[in-house]
């Protein structure tokens, strides 16, 4: 799974080649990178033993971003309609800037034609809006989930201060914690020269797997990925950290409890004291048995 989130990157970055390209080789060319990856979502299990198609195409574009929408198809050989075989669904969304400037960059302009094509648009725009809209209200926080944080931290701080207190059925987030760490190397650039972003997925992707599997005690089956945002852009020779935890739990169906991991992933430039934070990824895993909630 972890190189399949390679492939489609590659994929989406292709396309978005491919859509701001002007057959003129004197324009100079846009740098295009991976803004974010909307929603992944495995529709149903895919078999190491069947071949696998991937088709992908524009959707929606703004002034300087394109969401791209990508599919995944295995299909058996008695199965013959395509709309069945789709076994993952993606959205990724890649900004333009300018190579010289690196200030954002118009990209060609899109005109959906049939009716499926404008429906996919306006599904975008609203998706656009609404990614706009909760960057201006993440810091805003209503009363009742206040008093939701508030109760959360006062469990929390049993654990810390009282512990033979504490419900003997729940585990602080600092525990479920899983860290790794390398150093970025030249081959795994892309066309820009930058750490390609596909390659930060699939290690994000394998430490939320890892983390999920140790919190479980199972092997984790992968639901989908949720959100996934790219804040900055990562070099060849960086020091990547990724540090991951279980962030939620659901049991409202004890045999297929849910758990979602989040992975942030840390460069850090020791030699000029330097940390940032890069990538934020969020997957969701379902297992078959919870231990701890």
């Amino acid at each position: 799974m972890g190189m399949l989130l390679e492939d489609l990157d590659a994929l989406a970055g292709t396309i978005s080649v491919k859509h701001c390209s002007d057959d003129d080789s004197t324009t100079r060319p846009l740098l295009l990178v991976t803004a974010a990856v909307d929603k992944i979502v495995l529709k149903k299990p895919i078999s190491v033993d069947i071949d696998l198609k991937m088709v992908g195409s524009v959707i929606w574009v703004g002034r300087s971003s394109i969401e791209i929408q990508l599919d995944v198809i295995q299909s058996p050989k008695e199965e013959s309609d395509v709309s069945h075989s789709v076994a993952l669904a993606a959205n990724f969304i890649f900004v333009a800037r300018d190579s010289k400037t690196g200030k954002a960059a118009a990209v060609n302009r899109l005109s959906p034609e049939t009716e499926r094509e404008k429906f996919l648009f306006e599904e975008a725009e609203a998706r656009s809006k609404l990614r706009k809209k909760k960057r201006v209200d993440r810091r805003k926080l209503e009363n009742g989930e206040v008093n939701q944080l508030e109760a959360l931290l006062a469990e929390g701080r049993i654990f810390c201060d009282m512990p033979a207190l504490a419900d003997r059925d729940s585990i602080l987030l600092r525990d479920t914690r899983l860290e790794n760490a390398l150093i970025c190397q030249p081959q795994q650039r892309n066309i820009h020269g930058r750490i390609f972003g596909g390659f930060l997925m699939h290690r994000a992707f394998e430490l939320a797997f890892s983390t999920a599997y140790v919190f479980a005690g199972l092997v984790p089956c992968f639901l989908e990925v949720d959100q996934v945002d790219f804040l900055r852009p990562v070099d060849v020779g960086d020091f990547l950290r990724l540090t991951s935890c279980v962030l939620y739990t659901e049991l409202e169906n004890p045999d297929q409890p849910l758990i979602n991991v989040e992975v942030v992933a840390h460069v850090t430039r020791p030699e000029i004291r330097s940390s940032d934070v890069k990538p934020c990824k969020m997957h969701c895993y379902r297992t078959n048995k919870l231990i701890c909630s």
